[in-house]
């Protein structure tokens, strides 16, 4: 069964928290419908409404109602917007609106597009109500939402190993947190053909092990530790040499969303590129790491093997 994310463990409705994703820019458009006597329509090009001009006064509207939503919608988090207009399509007994909304934040302006037209065709009822007493508003409707996870939300998932480096774990003196962490996430997501190992700091079996598995198909390795500042912390340094080229975007990505949580990030070592044609990502070892790196890369790693294919970016 699936979780509901609005409910809290009692069942009442709770504010989605949205504080560790990551912010992009997020676009949403929505379009409504506003049925009116062709004379009424008339008269809105005439600009001869008695209460003003009816576009501009319900583009205004709409604007407004917008930067409100989080007023309005009890759930709705509050965004910083940086874009909102609205259109107006006339035809011969129906008004067309449409919104277009942007945010740089961590969740999406859906309801905000959604708000924009529907006040704007609130308004033109009110505006328009003394002449016209057949007005209906309906179809109102998300067009197009761009942004979050739905970017790059493709079909293809690889085949993924997860390598866990540690000498404690190894030696069973303490239990692998990260490692099942990783292997839960990537198994969420729809990855196939899942296979999980853990080898002492320092292994020399951990180059000989990509290796293999890359030969027995696999598409995504992750390993996680062995990327501290200690002297058997020597995951970077055996992996270093092996890439045929590197990722430095991932890298990048994923020490910035590290930074912008935790100081202590910026002493946090990881590396990513390909092998082979596969792709190899080591992580610290530490619980906080790895989450924070399923967050990154799911699903938007999932387009890179597109990408490998010769497909369009």
């Amino acid at each position: 069964m699936n979780e509901f994310n609005h409910l809290d463990s009692k069942g009442d409705v709770k504010m989605v928290d949205v504080t560790d994703k990551i912010a992009t820019i997020r676009v949403a458009k929505a379009e409504g419908k506003i049925h009116l006597q062709q004379a009424t329509i008339a008269l809105i090009q005439d600009n001869s409404i008695p209460k003003g001009n009816v576009l501009t006064t319900a583009k205004i509207a709409g604007i407004q109602s917008a930067k409100k939503t989080a007023e309005i919608i009890p759930m709705c988090h509050q965004l910083n917007l940086s874009f909102v207009d609205l259109e107006f399509e006339l035809g011969r007994e129906l008004i067309i609106i449409r919104s277009i909304v942007k945010t740089r934040e961590a969740t999406g302006v859906e309801m905000e597009a959604l708000t924009a037209v529907s006040t704007a065709a609130l308004t033109m009822y009110d505006m328009c109500k003394a002449v016209d007493k057949t007005m209906t508003i309906g179809a109102i409707k998300l067009v197009e939402k761009i942004g979050g996870k739905s970017d790059h939300a493709v079909e293809y998932r690889p085949s993924v190993g997860i390598i866990t480096m540690s000498d404690s774990i190894s030696a069973d003196k303490s239990e692998d947190k990260s490692g099942p962490i990783l292997l839960k996430g990537f198994s969420d997501a729809g990855c196939r053909t899942l296979h999980q190992e853990v080898l002492p700091d320092g292994s020399d079996k951990l180059v000989p092990t990509i290796q293999n598995w890359i030969k027995a198909g696999l598409e995504l390795i992750i390993t996680t530790g062995g990327t501290g500042l200690g002297p058997r912390d020597l995951t970077i340094q055996m992996m270093e040499n092996k890439f045929d080229s590197k990722l430095p975007g991932i890298e990048q990505a994923l020490h910035a969303y590290g930074r912008g949580k935790v100081k202590t990030a910026i002493l946090s070592r990881l590396t990513a590129g390909v092998v082979n044609g596969a792709i190899v990502i080591c992580l610290p070892g530490s619980t906080g790491a790895v989450k924070d790196a399923l967050k990154v890369l799911i699903p938007t790693i999932f387009h890179s093997f597109h990408m490998m294919k010769g497909e369009k970016h």
